[in-house]
């Protein structure tokens, strides 16, 4: 009927907008309040929802404040929240026509965390994030043990997450896949810090540097050729480790418990003989698109280019918003060169686990 209007999802819309913030890299307490409330919101029925709103006790509900009461008015008023419309109005950043192009062929993300280690939601939700952003497949990559200040998993808590994300990618939409995976840490003698018997199960294995980060130039070069000599080890995530813009304090990505670094400059190394061995074994450069990290620097990126490296466009994401971040790593890649045939998240979910498949050594 006319003058009827129909009401929209208001948990919905508070996700849509938590995930947003998450995108435009806003503080951690504007995401958190849009997504504690809608958790808080989806817990209960549509009717007692609707009769809150109407009864003005929203605010009464751990988790909901003045704000997202308001958006959730809206929303069961049939009107886009005027927090949303004011988010969409100013979102995006202009890409150029190539960048565009490399950002639409991308089918899935190769470094991502959820709160097992030191993300901000869970494997679910990052998963349902990435369908909705048209990606294939999404590689869950958390931390490995020794990153105790990112809460990496053990070989007990890995196991178990094996055995939830093959329960959760069954009830996911057909067509999309989380890969199992991990960003294990490259040790000072450049081995990787998890059994290798855990490592040959896994889909995708990122390996990164985060700690001794100050070696000196030789001892971190024999580091990470040891590293990318390793069979087991896929992608070589953020190789120069640098941090290229403080946060201010109290702000940070949300659940971000292990980016939490003031700005830091790159790692000394041979980065010709790192990536010359990156081309000799088959092995991905990242490039990782998080905007404090911008790693590798785009002259770094124009030597792998030269040397014939393969690479990985990578958010190194920490919650649902930030895995839309690929298109910071898309324009840097295009600036440099990168051919999307080259990078590896542009491929079939078939073709890069052959691929990774590949690194493996030979069975006994």
């Amino acid at each position: 009927m006319a003058g009827v209007s129909t009401a929209r999802d208001p948990v919905a819309d508070l996700r849509r907008i938590a995930f947003l913030l998450e995108r435009a890299n806003e503080a951690t307490y504007r995401v958190r309040a849009f997504r504690s409330a809608a958790s808080a919101l989806a817990a209960l029925g549509a009717d007692e929802v609707a009769e809150r709103a109407a009864a003005g006790t929203l605010t009464e509900l751990a988790g909901v404040g003045e704000v997202t009461a308001r958006c959730v008015a809206e929303s069961l008023a049939g009107e886009e929240p005027v927090y949303l419309r004011r988010l969409l109005a100013t979102e995006g950043t202009d890409l150029d026509e190539a960048a565009t192009a490399l950002r639409a062929a991308l089918r899935g993300d190769c470094h991502t965390h959820s709160d097992w280690s030191d993300g901000g939601s869970p494997i679910e939700e990052m998963a349902l994030a990435a369908v909705e952003l048209g990606h294939e497949y999404l590689a869950l990559t958390d931390h490995s043990p020794r990153l105790t200040v990112a809460r990496g998993l053990t070989a007990a808590r890995l196991r178990r997450q094996l055995d939830h994300v093959a329960a959760v990618n069954a009830a996911l939409p057909a067509g999309f896949r989380i890969l199992t995976g991990i960003e294990v840490d490259i040790l000072p003698d450049g081995s990787l810090d998890q059994s290798d018997e855990l490592l040959d199960q896994l889909d995708v294995v990122v390996g990164s540097v985060h700690a001794n980060l100050r070696d000196d130039r030789a001892r971190m070069t024999r580091r990470m050729l040891a590293a990318v000599a390793n069979p087991r080890l896929d992608i070589l995530g953020h190789c120069t480790g640098r941090m290229v813009t403080d946060r201010p304090a109290g702000v940070t990505g949300p659940g971000d418990r292990g980016h939490r670094a003031r700005s830091r400059p790159p790692s000394d190394f041979d980065a010709a003989a790192v990536f010359a061995a990156c081309a000799e074994h088959g092995k991905a450069v990242e490039i990782n698109s998080r905007p404090e990290r911008q790693d590798p620097p785009k002259r770094l990126i124009r030597l792998a280019v030269e040397t014939g490296c393969l690479f990985a466009v990578n958010t190194d994401a920490h919650a649902p918003g930030q895995l839309d971040w690929q298109r910071f790593g898309c324009a840097r890649a295009v600036l440099c060169g990168v051919e999307p045939d080259r990078v590896v998240n542009t491929w079939p979910v078939r073709r890069l686990l052959d691929w990774t498949a590949g690194h493996q050594p030979a069975a006994a």
